[in-house]
C-alpha cells in the first residue's frame, strides 16, 4: 500500500548534472530529395518501407520566436528502407499557419503556447479590435501520422489535418473534420480495427453541453484508390458522452479500445472554456486555461463499439494523468487496460522553449526533478455488474490480476490499479511513448511493449517491458536521446516480438550526429544504424508504412 502514499515524481530518484539540452529544439533546414545514410552493422533486408516521424522542426520567423515546444512547425521525417540500405529525406508542411507565417516572415497564427500579435502595420483602432476576433485555428498538424480510408495525414489536436503523400511527403489538402461530422476537433491517436475501419474521439460543445464524441471513419472502398482527394465519407460519431462538467472537460491526449469496447478516460486535467473564451481578449496562449484539478476522481467511461450503446455504470478511481494507452483487451468478463500514467497533469504547460533549453546542470536539474514521471499502470473494469452485484467486495476475481474493483453504490464502481513494472524501472525515470506489436496484438492479450525512458527531459532510454513477468530489457549510452520506438515484424513472425524496433537517436553532443537505430525486439540488441549527415530535432510521434 505505501506506493500509493508517495506520487509517480516522489517514486523516482532525484538526478544531478543533466547536460542541456538547447540543440535538441532548435530550427532546423528541409531535406526534400532523399539523401544517402551510412550504414554500420546490417539493416535486414526484409525491411521493406518508410518510417515517418512527425514533430516541431521551426521555431522562429523573422525576429519573433514561439515560446512553447508544441508551437514549434511540423517537419517530417521519411527514413526510406529497401534491401538493407536507407535514404533520408524531410520537408515542413505547407499549412496555411507556415505559409503565412513565411509571407509576413513574423508569427501570424496562433499556437498551442503563443499569442500571435495584431499586424503592427494596421491603425490603432484595428489593432485594438483585433483582440476581440476569436483566433483561427492552426493547422500546424505537428504530432503524428494518421490512417483514414487507406490515406496518410498528419495531425494535431484541432479539427484541421493535412493529407500526406507518404512517398515524397508532399503536403496535400486541408481537411476539416466539422465538414463531414459535428465535432470540432479529434485526437492525433485514432485507433484501427481488423477490418481497416479508424476510430477517433473529438468534442463537439453547444447549448446542451460539452460532448465527448467517439467518431467511426469506415474502411476504404474498392474505387477509392481511383481517386486523389481526402475522403471522410461515411464518418458518424457513434456515441457522445457528456462531460461531468460542462464549463469544464476533460483534456483527453487519447483513448482506449478492445475488441468489443472504447473506453474514454474523462481526467482532471480540465479546459476551462470561459477562459478559453477570454484568452484572446487577455493576451494569453491556450495552455493557461489548462488546470489540473486533483480533487476530482477520473472517470472512465465505457462503451459497446459495436452498438455505441454507453454503460450505465460509472467506473472511477483516484486522480491520474494519463497521456497515451498501451493496449487493452477482454479476458473472461473483465476488461484489461494498461496505460501510462502520472499523478500530476500540471505537466503540459512546463515544455516551454525557455525551459527545454535551460542551462546544463542546476538549471536543468531543478526543472528536469519537478516533472511528472508516468509509470505503466494496469486498470481492470469488471463487465457483468448489475443491481444484484456485492457493495464492498472486490469484483476482480481472476488470479491474473493484483488490480481490484469494488461497488461503492449501485451504478458506481472504484477501482484502484495494478503496477505494471518493479521497482526498476523508477531508475529510468518512468516511461512514455508505449508501442506494441499493434497490427497482431491491439485489443488482444499481449505479452510486451516499447517505451521511451524518461532520465532526462526528453527520453534517454528504450525499453522492452514483459507484462506477464514485469521484466525490463533497456538500450540506453550517455548522450543519445531516442525517439518513440516503433515495431515492424518480420514477414515470417511466429511469436510476438520476431521483429525489429526502429528509433531516431539524436545527440546535443555532435553536429549532424543523429542515426537510425534498428534493434532486434526479441534481444533488445542493436543489429545496425543508419547515420544521417543533418541535424534533426526532438519529434513526438511515428509510423511504419509498409510498401507493396
Amino acid at each position: 500500500l505505501w506506493i500509493f502514499l508517495f506520487s509517480s515524481r516522489e517514486r523516482c530518484p532525484q538526478v544531478k548534472g543533466l547536460e542541456s539540452m538547447a540543440n535538441l529544439v532548435r530550427s532546423v533546414e528541409e531535406t526534400p530529395d532523399p539523401i544517402p545514410t551510412t550504414i554500420k552493422g546490417t539493416v535486414p533486408a526484409w525491411i521493406n518501407g518508410s518510417f515517418l516521424r512527425n514533430g516541431p522542426g521551426k521555431f522562429e520567423f523573422g525576429k519573433e520566436r514561439y515560446t512553447h515546444w508544441f508551437d514549434g512547425m511540423a517537419m517530417m521525417h521519411r527514413f526510406h528502407i529497401c534491401d538493407g540500405d536507407v535514404t533520408y529525406s524531410s520537408r515542413f508542411l505547407r499549412s496555411d499557419s507556415y505559409v503565412r507565417n513565411s509571407e509576413k516572415d513574423r508569427i501570424v497564427v496562433s499556437e498551442f503556447g503563443t499569442l500571435a500579435m495584431p499586424d503592427p502595420c494596421k491603425n490603432i483602432f484595428a489593432r485594438f479590435f483585433s483582440r476581440f476576433q476569436v483566433p483561427k485555428t492552426t493547422d500546424n498538424a505537428s504530432v503524428n501520422f494518421v490512417k483514414y480510408k487507406g490515406d496518410y495525414y498528419v495531425s494535431t489536436e484541432t479539427n484541421y489535418m493535412r493529407r500526406i503523400d507518404p512517398q515524397n511527403l508532399e503536403t496535400k489538402e486541408k481537411v476539416d473534420w466539422s465538414q463531414y461530422i459535428a465535432v470540432n476537433s479529434a485526437t492525433a491517436h485514432p485507433h484501427y480495427d481488423r477490418e481497416g475501419a479508424s476510430y477517433n474521439m473529438g468534442n463537439s460543445y453547444g447549448k446542451s453541453g460539452f460532448f465527448y464524441n467517439i467518431i467511426r471513419v469506415p474502411p476504404p472502398e474498392e474505387k477509392a484508390a481511383e481517386v486523389d482527394s481526402a475522403d471522410l465519407s461515411g464518418a458518424k460519431v457513434i456515441c457522445s458522452i457528456a462531460a461531468t462538467e460542462s464549463r469544464k472537460p476533460s483534456y483527453y491526449h487519447s483513448f482506449v479500445m478492445s475488441e468489443n469496447y472504447i473506453v474514454f478516460v474523462e481526467q482532471p486535467i480540465k479546459l476551462d472554456l470561459l477562459k478559453f473564451m477570454l484568452y484572446r481578449i487577455q493576451g494569453k496562449s491556450f495552455h493557461k486555461v489548462m488546470t489540473w484539478e486533483p480533487q476530482h476522481d477520473t472517470v472512465f467511461h465505457l462503451v459497446n463499439r459495436h452498438t455505441g450503446k454507453e454503460s450505465e455504470v460509472k467506473y472511477r478511481a483516484a486522480p491520474m494523468f494519463a497521456l497515451h494507452q498501451i493496449n487493452a483487451f477482454e479476458d473472461n468478463g473483465f476488461l484489461v487496460m494498461d496505460m501510462c500514467c502520472g499523478d500530476d497533469g500540471a505537466v503540459i504547460g512546463d515544455f516551454t522553449l525557455e525551459n527545454l533549453r535551460r542551462e546544463a546542470g542546476e538549471e536543468m536539474d531543478k526543472f528536469y526533478n519537478s516533472l511528472c514521471r508516468n509509470l505503466p499502470r494496469r486498470y481492470v473494469l469488471p463487465l457483468n455488474v448489475d443491481e444484484q452485484t456485492p457493495l464492498d467486495q472486490n469484483l476482480v476475481t481472476s488470479p491474473n490480476y493484483t488490480a481490484t474493483a469494488k461497488m461503492t453504490k449501485p451504478g458506481e464502481v472504484y477501482m484502484n490499479h495494478e503496477e505494471l513494472h518493479n521497482d526498476e524501472l523508477l531508475q529510468y525515470g518512468g516511461l512514455e511513448f508505449p508501442q506494441i506489436n499493434y497490427e497482431s496484438f491491439n485489443g488482444r492479450p499481449y505479452r510486451y511493449f516499447y517505451a521511451c525512458g524518461f532520465g532526462h527531459v526528453f527520453s534517454d532510454s528504450l525499453l522492452k517491458m514483459d507484462v506477464h513477468t514485469k521484466e525490463l530489457k533497456v538500450w540506453r549510452y550517455p548522450g543519445l536521446y531516442p525517439s518513440e520506438p516503433v515495431f515492424v515484424a518480420s514477414p515470417k513472425a511466429t511469436e510476438e516480438d520476431d521483429g525489429v524496433v526502429l528509433s531516431v537517436i539524436i545527440t546535443p553532443r555532435e553536429e549532424k550526429g543523429t542515426f537510425l537505430l534498428v534493434l532486434d525486439a526479441k534481444t533488445f540488441t542493436e543489429l545496425g544504424r543508419a547515420e544521417v549527415p543533418v541535424n534533426i530535432p526532438y519529434g513526438t510521434h511515428g509510423v511504419f508504412n509498409m510498401m507493396g
